[in-house]
């Protein structure tokens, strides 16, 4: 009887059911939130381990096996309108790997899985660089499939401006190419009412005189803010020639990266209907 050793089972089965979802919600052109990525692993990893343990026979059920995944794809991406497509890449993905395993089974001198579940102990390496392998070749041959849709990122932004400052959640979007006319760095989009603590109390701008930027960079304008603001031309889908208030920031700090000279332009509406975030950015 093979010796399984908890600890590795469990470490194995979080790496690999990372990039599994990470892959599904790729190719599903989904926004990747990395902490529920990382719980949905958790629990897969939590599963492979409940298997060999006494009375964790009835995991391996079909429906049991099932069930999990469902778990663990509603973990990662449960706020998401599109569950269903990525939970379907998901297992497709799965079974994707799955074939890779049992190759390594049929060419190798060592059986990788027990009862279903990946094994570690003496293959933890091997396994680990398959399913890394394997990652990258899933996503390298399936990518344009998914190349049409929306995908990103969501990352912490810090934003700081006359000394006062404001976090925002931001969509690192491949899909939106607003640019800087100055310096052809991208323009981040925000909401302009989660961005008001960047101004002076009561001096913020009004969704209303968000909606006539010409009216509200007259105002400011006349407030001292002339070095700060702009207008900002935009298209969009249903929009030929729009104008945003932007405005020049003194720093930002976008998913660990610094940025200068930042325009951060602001929306009078939401950008997202309930993505779980405030402002988008290009890349």
């Amino acid at each position: 009887m093979a010796t399984v050793y908890l600890d590795e089972l469990f470490l194995l089965n979080l790496v690999v059911d990372y990039l599994l979802l990470l892959a599904a919600g790729r190719l599903a052109g989904e926004v990747l939130c990395r902490p529920r990525l990382a719980l949905g692993a958790a629990l897969g990893a939590a599963y492979a381990a409940g298997v060999v343990l006494p009375f964790g026979g009835f995991l391996l059920h079909p429906l049991c096996k099932l069930g999990a995944g469902v778990l663990m794809v509603v973990l990662a991406y449960g706020h998401s309108r599109r569950l269903l497509r990525t939970g379907l890449t998901f297992f497709a993905v799965s079974a994707a790997f799955g074939g890779g395993v049992f190759l390594l089974q049929t060419f190798g001198s060592r059986s990788l899985a027990l009862d279903g579940m990946l094994s570690a102990a003496p293959d933890l390496r091997l396994i680990l660089l398959s399913a890394t392998v394997c990652y990258i070749l899933i996503t390298l041959a399936l990518g344009r499939v998914s190349r049409h849709s929306a995908s990103g990122e969501l990352v912490k932004a810090e934003l700081t401006l006359a000394g006062r400052r404001v976090e925002l959640t931001a969509l690192v979007d491949t899909g939106n190419t607003l640019a800087d006319p100055a310096t052809g760095q991208p323009v981040m989009v925000a909401e302009g009412e989660k961005a008001a603590p960047l101004f002076p109390p009561g001096r913020a701008p009004t969704a209303e005189e968000l909606r006539d930027p010409p009216a509200l960079l007259e105002r400011l304008w006349a407030e001292g803010w002339r070095g700060r603001c702009r207008l900002l031309p935009y298209r969009a889908v249903g929009i030929e020639h729009g104008l945003l208030l932007a405005v020049r920031l003194d720093g930002a700090k976008v998913g660990g990266q610094e940025w200068r000279g930042l325009l951060l332009a602001l929306s009078p509406t939401p950008v997202t209907d309930g993505g779980g975030y405030s402002a988008l950015i290009g890349t």
